[in-house]
């Protein structure tokens, strides 16, 4: 599929592999929660697409809470300092959690999610992430689900943005337009 933006690069998942994908980890959640459905934790913006197509491609009665959380601004690098913009509204004592992330690049800001929610008591805590970009982790991201390793490329689309643009985009591509400069 084409798009008619030349900011659009190369595409590095299509549109039927991302459909593809997102059905067999939704057989694989629903295989290994078959006793006891997970509560969803959608990690915003990015992951709204995927955890929508993902929680209808499991076959159990799964709950969704979300958290915003930040640690690039509006760059398009890290900046090491994660911030909570949105947290949970359930309470996650005693739950069987999966948190669902778009991708996961240095790891960091999973890293602090993880160690976040897991103060809370949680009966168990996995993730699943569409997206684990190769050779960038500083930590073990220690992923239970993953959809696609990918090259580190800036990518977009699929819930991915640049400037809030291409999240729409119902493939991912790598982003071949100007990046905005880190502030």
């Amino acid at each position: 599929m084409t798009w008619s933006d030349p900011d659009v690069g190369r595409t590095v998942v299509e549109r039927d592999e991302l459909q593809d994908r997102v059905a067999q980890l939704g057989k694989d959640i629903t295989s290994d929660y078959a006793d006891r459905p997970p509560l969803l934790v959608g990690v915003l913006k990015g992951a709204f697409m995927f955890m929508s197509d993902l929680a209808r491609a499991i076959d159990l009665p799964v709950e969704f809470d979300f958290m915003a959380v930040s640690s690039y601004g509006s760059a398009t690098r890290t900046s090491g300092v994660v911030r909570i913009i949105k947290d949970l509204d359930l309470d996650l004592t005693g739950r069987h959690v999966v948190i669902v992330e778009d991708i996961v690049d240095s790891g960091l800001t999973l890293a602090y999610l993880r160690k976040n929610l897991a103060a809370r008591g949680p009966a168990s805590l996995e993730v699943c992430a569409l997206l684990l970009k190769e050779g960038l982790q500083k930590v073990d991201p220690d992923l239970r689900y993953v959809g696609f390793r990918i090259p580190p490329a800036f990518v977009v689309g699929y819930g991915l943005d640049v400037g809030e643009r291409y999240r729409n985009l119902p493939f991912i591509a790598e982003y071949a337009g100007q990046l905005p400069e880190r502030h």
